[in-house]
């Protein structure tokens, strides 16, 4: 008998609101002792995802400097740094919000999906966790956690074995 997404899937998933600043975001996550959650817009449909990477990525991205800058003559490396610090002090008075930085989509899975289906989607496209959905809604999430929580269980590991 194969198994499914609804029998390992941890169902509990917490969403954030889009509108919230990244360091909001970043708390949350903290707070939640997770790495992820769905993004929802303000009538409660999941818009995208929101990481720690994508905080992460956001902060070096604006604190690093160009290659271009690398063949600018010394003047124009002054003014490109003066702007870039105008922009940056600007960016500060106007928070982030989660909808700058979260990934715009958002990859799921029917709660009847196999699992090793899943696992094959969860390595092709490197993710660490994938929504469980019902009717077009989030019921649960599946990390990398939940994979290896399955292969520590001998009766679903032989499951898995013996389904299609």
């Amino acid at each position: 008998m194969t198994v499914l997404a609804h029998e390992i899937m941890t169902p509990s998933v917490k969403a954030v609101p889009q509108s919230w600043t990244m360091d909001r975001l970043a708390r949350f996550l903290t707070d939640n002792e997770i790495t992820g959650s769905p993004v929802i817009d303000e009538g409660g449909e999941i818009v995208g995802i929101a990481t720690l990477k994508d905080i992460t990525e956001f902060r070096w991205s604006s604190s690093r400097a160009e290659s271009a800058e690398a063949n600018l003559t010394p003047e124009e490396e002054r003014e490109a740094k003066r702007l870039r610090m105008m922009i940056f002090e600007e960016m500060g008075k106007v928070p982030v919000e989660v909808r700058d930085i979260m990934t715009p989509s958002l990859l799921c899975v029917d709660e009847l999906t196999p699992v090793r289906e899943i696992a094959k989607v969860m390595m092709k496209e490197h993710l660490h966790r994938i929504f469980v959905t019902q009717n077009k809604k989030i019921t649960g999430i599946i990390t990398t956690y939940d994979m290896l929580k399955l292969i520590s269980d001998t009766a679903l590991t032989q499951r898995c074995a013996n389904g299609n």
